[in-house]
């Protein structure tokens, strides 16, 4: 999930004139005065549980859009057992449909869906909050809202990893005759036979992954955006959407490829005996780095790319416009009360 800022991006002059800093200060402060419990009013005049749901929908259909992406990017990755051959989207895409149909691409929704809300919820409460703490005011500083989204990802992983590892075990192996018949059943299955800390194998490797993902994004993110800017400074206000999903997705994009390898480390880690996958004695990024190159060579690292390119180009789009979009039906909400 990729973080810009969330500043409100739509105006036209000709329908609503934008509030200045010194009016919209004082809106703060008429709330402030005429609500006790305005400490949970973030900076866009929304309550933080209605950031909280904003997030979630965004998050929701965000990775439910996705999902057959992901589901093609997961049977990638997942290297069974040796020799490899070379898998490419077209052939996994057919493996998939030949063998479970066109509902095989959406093995494993339901856990999507059950930790998607929540962590997004988490995500941009987290994300809001930090930002509003540490901007000192100044909510368009890059290194703030950098920061708030590494904090934002540390705690919504922690709530999405375990769903994730069902998902990617749903995804490989949750058709007839699979060996989970759904979420319920897989939850236990782990838990009686590999214990919770199978639930958070992959959880270092995420963390550590987002690291040079929102790194990588945010600075590709912030000179597409500068360089779309530039080319037509008259209608940036009117086509700041255009603007942003284009920068998001170039964003998105690169950051995806970039930090493959550590998401191949991910899946390994998350489908660990599963369909033929190893299993690790240990979650060690250098050991499961070292079986992947050991079977596959160091291809075996990039396994996924292009389907993670193709998730994550208009992931970002897709989160971030229905985000303000739900920001803004409680914006009109709460003006009209």
């Amino acid at each position: 999930m990729a973080t810009t800022d969330v500043t409100p991006k739509f105006h036209n002059h000709e329908l609503r004139q934008l509030p200045s800093s010194e009016e919209q200060h004082q809106h703060q402060h008429q709330l402030t005065t005429m609500d006790p419990s305005s400490s949970h009013i973030h900076q866009d005049g929304l309550l933080y549980w209605q950031v909280m749901v904003a997030g979630s929908i965004a998050g929701c259909v965000e990775h439910m859009a996705m999902f057959p992406v992901d589901t093609i990017k997961t049977r990638m990755q997942a290297l069974g057992s040796c020799p490899i051959k070379s898998v490419g989207v077209r052939a996994a895409f057919r493996s998939i449909l030949q063998s479970d149909g066109p509902a095989g691409l959406y093995h494993g929704i339901a856990a999507m869906g059950l930790g998607a809300g929540p962590a997004h919820a988490v995500h941009f409460s987290v994300y809001e909050f930090c930002k509003k703490s540490f901007s000192g005011g100044n909510v368009n500083n890059h290194v703030v809202n950098a920061t708030s989204a590494v904090c934002a990802e540390v705690l919504s992983d922690a709530v999405f990893t375990p769903m994730d590892m069902v998902k990617q075990r749903l995804q490989l192996s949750g058709g007839v005759g699979g060996a989970y018949k759904g979420v319920w059943d897989c939850m236990k299955m782990v838990f009686r036979e590999e214990g919770f800390g199978a639930f958070y194998a992959s959880y270092r490797t995420t963390v550590i992954m987002n690291a040079p993902f929102f790194a990588v994004f945010f600075a590709t993110y912030e000179a597409a955006k500068k360089g779309l800017m530039e080319i037509s400074p008259d209608k940036a206000d009117d086509e700041r959407l255009v603007v942003h999903a284009t920068a998001g997705a170039a964003a998105g994009a690169l950051a995806a490829v970039v930090t493959t390898p550590l998401d191949v480390v991910k899946t390994q880690l998350q489908c660990q005996g599963v369909c033929g996958c190893d299993r690790f004695a240990t979650g060690s990024i250098r050991d499961v780095i070292k079986t992947i190159v050991k079977k596959d060579g160091y291809r075996g690292l990039m396994r996924g790319w292009s389907p993670r390119m193709m998730f994550n180009t208009p992931a970002a789009a897709i989160v971030w416009s229905t985000y303000e979009a739900v920001k803004t039906f409680f914006q009109v909400r709460n003006d009209q009360k």
